[in-house]
Order: structure tokens, then sequence, then C-alpha cells
């Protein structure tokens, strides 16, 4: 299946002077993506990983991450991730390559710079002494539309390989775990779209996003995903936690039957991470997602 990536950039005329020139770079097993020379992420993709991920992925004040690549609790939530457990039996979450991993292809530049860049990649998903259930494709378009924004758009198209059942799990699909500093427990703020707070006011709700932000280094700083009105579920209940895990699924709810999806059939889903200064408020979510989601205007007629 080919889908059309929708790039999203707020590069409107007053802050065009401040929009930045990115460029993406195949750099050993990551592809590195600068902001006016300034490194902003890295997609990592080693044979030896569990799955690709990204990481680091920089704040626009601070410089430095607002994503942990790794810490406690569960130290397998590597930063800005796909995976998925209880995949036809494979757990392509959690650490232990026997039990399943996500393998790149190797990443393909398709836009290596300008006011954005992309890059797709090609992944099988793999375990020991069992057939590939899944494949995927992987498209990520990201712009710095001002200097206190810094987005991820992201597309990926599953491939059932044979006939697939994903049983009810808490350990599934596009998910961010933020540095500490941004946890609630430490001063952060956990909000959604509808202004719930916290994990007790997001966990389990459905929402068109939700951010995280809080001091990062002496600024403040977030990250927010975006969650497509198109995706399947949408909009979609989350999985969040106060120590800074959060992710738009399904299937922690999807009862006892599990997912299914016959082989050759497709699931389509696209995400917008933004990583932005201030708060949700000061970043306006909110306006972001609306730009996002407004229907393209269609093309002036042709004349006679």
């Amino acid at each position: 299946m080919t889908s059309m990536l929708l790039v999203f950039c707020l590069c409107g005329a007053g802050e065009a002077a401040a929009a930045g020139i990115l460029e993406a770079a195949l750099d050993g097993a990551s592809v590195r993506i600068t902001v006016d020379g300034t490194l902003f992420a890295c997609y990592k993709f080693a044979p030896d990983q569990k799955y690709p991920y990204f990481w680091p992925v920089n704040g626009p004040r601070s410089g430095a991450s607002v994503t942990t690549e790794t810490s406690e609790p569960y130290p397998h939530h590597h930063s800005l991730f796909l995976g998925c457990d209880r995949v036809n039996g494979g757990n392509y979450w959690q650490e232990g390559n026997e039990r399943g991993r996500i393998a790149s292809e190797t990443p393909r530049i398709v836009t290596a710079r300008g006011p954005r860049v992309e890059f797709e990649d090609r992944c099988r998903w793999r375990r020991p002494g069992a057939p590939e259930p899944l494949s995927d494709v992987r498209r990520f378009a990201c712009c710095a539309p001002s200097r206190d924004l810094r987005i991820i758009d992201v597309e990926i198209v599953l491939t059932a390989e044979e006939d697939v059942r994903i049983a009810q799990t808490n350990h599934s699909l596009f998910s961010a775990r933020v540095v500490p500093a941004l946890s609630v427990p430490k001063g952060g703020r956990l909000v959604n779209a509808e202004g719930a707070l916290g994990e007790k006011g997001t966990f389990g709700a459905p929402s068109a996003w939700c951010d995280f932000s809080g001091d990062n280094g002496g600024k403040v700083e977030g990250l927010a995903i975006l969650d497509w009105p198109g995706n399947p579920w949408a909009p979609c209940r989350w999985f969040t936690r106060d120590y800074g895990f959060f992710s738009p699924t399904p299937f922690n709810w999807i009862g006892a039957e599990g997912f299914k999806l016959a082989k050759g059939a497709t699931l389509a889903l696209k995400y917008s991470v933004v990583v932005h200064a201030g708060s949700e408020k000061d970043a306006d979510i909110a306006g972001i997602y609306r730009e996002w989601t407004r229907p393209a205007e269609p093309p002036p007629p042709r004349g006679e």
C-alpha cells in the first residue's frame, strides 16, 4: 500500500525568517537531523536494537533531549518509538531480541536539506523460529517552523505477512518516554486536549493529543504527540504514566478477542510529534493540532 505523507510545517509569513534549515544524513547506524547546524534528533537503527527509535530529541531552547533513551522504571522504553507486545505470541516491545525484534532495512533519505527533511525506513518484524507477522514502511518529515518549535511528522503503514492477532496489551504502538525532569513527580505537567491533568485525568481517556512539559535544564520545554483523526480508533484512548510515558493505543482496552489483521491487509497510522519551548499553552498545541488537521483547500478552477 502506498500512501501520501501529509507534511505540516508552521512556516507562515510572519515566522519565515525564524524558520530553520534542516539537514538529514546517514551516520553509521543512525540518521542525524540538524537545524541550522545544531543537532535536533537521531533515528537509531543498529542491528542489535530491539527496534528503531529516535534519541536524542533535543529541545529548541536547552539543546538537551526532552526524551530519555533509558531510565527507571521500565528501561525498555526507548525515547520515541514504535513497538508491540503479544503479536502472534511474540514480544516486539520489551528487551530480549529472542522474543522478537523490529529490524530496519536501512533508512533512505528522501529530502536531505531544506525547510524540511524526509526519510523512509522499511522494517521487518522477526522472531527466531517463527514466521514474520508484520512488515512496515515508516516515513518521517521534520521541520523547524520557528525558533521554539521542532516537528516530526510520522506515517507508518503496517502489512500483515500472515494472519495476525494482537492480544490485549498495554505495550503497543507509537509511544514516548520523556526525561525524568518533565515527569509529574518532578514538577512536570501532563495534559490532554480536554485539559485533564496527570495520569489520573488522562489514563484511558480518548483525546486528540497529550503533552508533557517541564523544566529541562533551566528551560521550560515539552513534547506533544498528536493523533491523526483518520487513524483507527480515533480519538484514541491514551496509556499514560506520571513518570513520563504516554501512548495513544487502543490495545489495552481491545477485549478478549484482541485485534486481528488478515494476511495481506494493511494498517495505516499517522502522528505528529511537536517538540516545543514553554508549556502546551505557550506553544499553542491546540492551534497546531487544528492547523495539522485542517482540510486542504481545493485547487482553484482552471481557466478556459
